[in-house]
């Protein structure tokens, strides 16, 4: 089904008449290719090198994912002074600052870089702006790893800004030479009217050749927009710290459809579901596709019978592994077969 032909009316009645209970489940939905690539990144590296292997940070933001991970021999860290001196580390797919680098050489640290290909195009912008001379603004959020790692790029002309009001608020030192870049995990929504202020209060500001906001992040809220009004709850899974699966919930919330974030299927409350007949289920970018399918099964046990997968878009990309995990796999030696066999 074509989801902008949704319609309330759409839904499946039974034999009496009333609603049959139904789960509508979002395509394109969970993890994308800046996830699968760091979390293949993870796996080859404990593969090739054993365990342990270090990562600052969490590699993306899922917990079931990282308990994964560090159940396989991952050490997670939150700063790389946790690491040993000369032990190999990976930096996650939020992106690191300079800094982080520079101190990772300081330590003698074998570095394997998982920052997602779309993240390191933002920081090429914030170079290339702050070395053409903008004051940089940077749209997103201050205590996400992702924005302390671009705004790490050029610190002294880089100012964070999170609200309209922020927006209202800026001082910069020439306002006719501003540039603005954003946080690849915003709502489009928020984005938008960012955007629009920045243009308001500096008519010349400069932004990207094409917009920061990553595909997979967009592809997400545009299959909630297109659904979002058959249903009468959206399920969002994904963890309370992954930053594009709670602008899931809020772009839901705000076409006024009652949405909620959960990590998994035991965190459904019974009351949010108490009389509804269609419940729509996508899941952030960080969010694996096991997760996904237990909720489906916990929506079955509770009489949901018809679940119906509704693409809005094929989504097909797919990001090459780090020259450092490509040239471990090649120098690996061959796996011994037993020729017995």
């Amino acid at each position: 089904m074509n989801a902008a032909t949704l319609a309330p009316e759409d839904i499946n009645q039974n034999v009496t008449g009333s609603p049959a209970k139904r789960v509508l489940l979002l395509k394109p939905r969970g993890f994308c290719a800046g996830v699968v690539r760091a979390v293949d990144i993870v796996k080859i590296a404990l593969d090739t090198f054993g365990a342990p292997i270090y990562v600052r940070k969490e590699i993306v933001h899922n917990s079931y994912v990282v308990n994964d991970l560090a159940g396989k021999g991952a050490i997670f860290v939150n700063e790389l002074d946790e690491v040993p001196a000369g032990a190999r580390v990976i930096y996650s797919a939020h992106g690191v600052s300079p800094a982080v680098r520079e101190h990772a050489k300081e330590r003698g640290l074998k570095v394997i870089d998982a920052t997602c290909p779309l993240v390191t195009k933002v920081h090429v912008e914030a170079i290339k702006f702050a070395k053409q001379g903008y004051s940089l603004v940077l749209v997103g959020h201050r205590d996400h790893e992702e924005v302390e790692g671009t705004q790490g790029e050029a610190p002294t002309v880089t100012q964070v800004v999170s609200t309209v009001e922020e927006v209202a608020a800026l001082v910069v030192p020439d306002p006719n030479k501003v540039a603005y870049l954003t946080q690849t995990t915003l709502s489009l929504d928020e984005a938008r009217y960012m955007i629009e202020a920045l243009k308001k209060k500096f008519p010349n500001i400069v932004g990207p050749h094409a917009q920061d906001i990553c595909y997979a992040t967009e592809n997400r809220q545009t299959a909630v927009k297109n659904v979002a009004h058959g249903a009468d709850v959206v399920l969002v899974v994904g963890s309370r710290n992954s930053s594009n699966s709670n602008r899931l919930v809020e772009v839901s919330q705000n076409l006024g459809t009652n949405s909620y974030l959960i990590d998994k299927a035991e965190d459904i409350r019974a009351e949010w579901i108490e009389n509804v007949s269609t419940v729509a289920i996508t899941a952030g970018a960080s969010a694996p596709e096991i997760l996904v399918q237990d909720v489906v099964q916990y929506l079955q046990g509770k009489g949901y019978g018809s679940v119906e997968e509704v693409e809005v878009m094929p989504e097909n990309v797919r990001f090459g592994l780090p020259p450092e995990i490509v040239q471990a796999i090649a120098s690996a030696p061959p796996i011994a077969r037993d020729v017995t066999a």
